[in-house]
């Protein structure tokens, strides 16, 4: 009996063991399991943390207004820090700047004063941004038979908007058969322009704001921006789109303004596009009941008649500039005709007050109406 009661307790210490042995093996698996399900959560947590430090920062909209080309000039920005935003925009004022030096029509140290100084002589040396400008001229003075013709400083000379002082006929006349832009020389391969006859003076001024509006643009998104408008007067380069997601809104403005509430006579939506205005109403004088304004007709020496504004949108600035010249010389049909054939789109107001568009803006434009 005593035998067998050893065995039977002998027997049960076996189990008691198997017993402790599966207990101690259990509660190593929990200790694993918990180890396992706190590593994971900390490598989560880890990565959450990560997640949030790369997260794009909230974008915001920066401007600087400047007077630049002797006009009003802002720049606006989008960017997720004020401090690259100020950087990206003094960089493009800088760019502004540099350009007015080359292309000012009214001082004497710029490459355009060299350029009419020299008329009747051999083309002078450039840079290649005054090349390209009056590359463009030439190209516009083509498209349009002459109503873009930068060679129209002889005449343009000869108005005095701010004394609203008016050139007799036969100065004017005498002035004409130095405007033509066949006689501009441009030698590419030196890098060099000129002008064929001696008192002939090149006038940028309806091409240089529009090209220094794209040239800001350009120097913008060197500096990392990837939405902003450039408004160099009444010439507007956008890109991209504002923090909203939605496209930049420009105002065009109402040539016959009687208030504040008749200020905007329509608005459009910008996307990578570009927008020029010209308009009688921006230099000009009233004598004897005319108004004489500054955008002139090259073939006469006297402001273009026909209309009161026209408005030019295209992919760049130095079109729109030069072609809404154009077109408000050439009048309203002439002018709407002109831009279709480019493929540009436009608004013309005429001297009647009647509004003209291009096919393509019908639906994209929205008029302000004054009830």
């Amino acid at each position: 009996m005593k035998k067998e009661f050893k065995v039977q307790r002998s027997t049960f210490n076996v189990r008691s063991s198997q017993l402790r042995l599966k207990s101690s093996k259990s509660a190593a698996g929990n200790f694993q399991k918990g180890a396992s399900f706190y590593l994971l959560f900390t490598v989560y947590c880890l990565l959450f943390a990560a997640l949030l430090s790369c997260s794009p920062k909230k974008e915001s909209i920066y401007k600087k207004t400047k007077v630049e080309m002797d006009t009003v000039v802002t720049i606006t920005v989008v960017s997720d820090s004020e401090e690259k935003a100020a950087k990206a925009i003094d960089k493009a004022f800088g760019e502004i700047g540099r350009l007015d030096l080359l292309l000012n029509f009214f001082s004497d140290k710029s490459e355009l004063a060299m350029i009419n100084r020299s008329a009747g002589a051999p083309p002078v040396r450039v840079s290649p941004e005054t090349l390209e400008v009056i590359g463009k001229a030439l190209c516009a003075s083509e498209k349009t038979g002459g109503a873009f013709d930068a060679t129209i400083g002889a005449e343009s000379s000869l108005w005095d908007f701010f004394q609203k002082k008016k050139p007799d006929d036969e100065t004017i006349r005498q002035r004409r058969g130095l405007v033509n832009y066949r006689w501009i020389t441009l030698a590419k391969g030196e890098s060099a322009a000129g002008l064929e006859k001696k008192g002939m003076l090149m006038d940028l001024g309806a091409i240089a704001k529009g090209y220094a509006a794209d040239k800001a643009v350009e120097e913008l998104k060197k500096n990392g921006v990837r939405a902003g408008l450039v408004a160099v007067a009444g010439d507007i380069r956008a890109f991209g789109l504002k923090p909203d997601g939605k496209p930049w809104k420009v105002g065009i403005r109402n040539p016959r303004q009687q208030g504040k509430d008749d200020e905007i006579l329509a608005t459009i939506a910008l996307k990578d596009m570009a927008i020029s205005t010209s308009g009688d109403y921006e230099r000009y004088f009233l004598l004897d009941g005319k108004r004489y304004h500054h955008i002139l007709d090259p073939k006469t020496g006297y402001p273009a008649e026909g209309c009161r504004s026209v408005t030019v949108m295209a992919p760049d600035a130095a079109s729109t500039d030069s072609f809404s010249t154009a077109a408000f010389v050439l009048g309203p049909q002439k002018g709407i005709e002109v831009l279709e054939r480019m493929g540009f789109e436009g608004i013309i107001v005429d001297n009647s007050g009647k509004v003209r568009l291009t096919p393509g803006l019908k639906d994209r434009i929205e008029f302000k109406r004054n009830d």
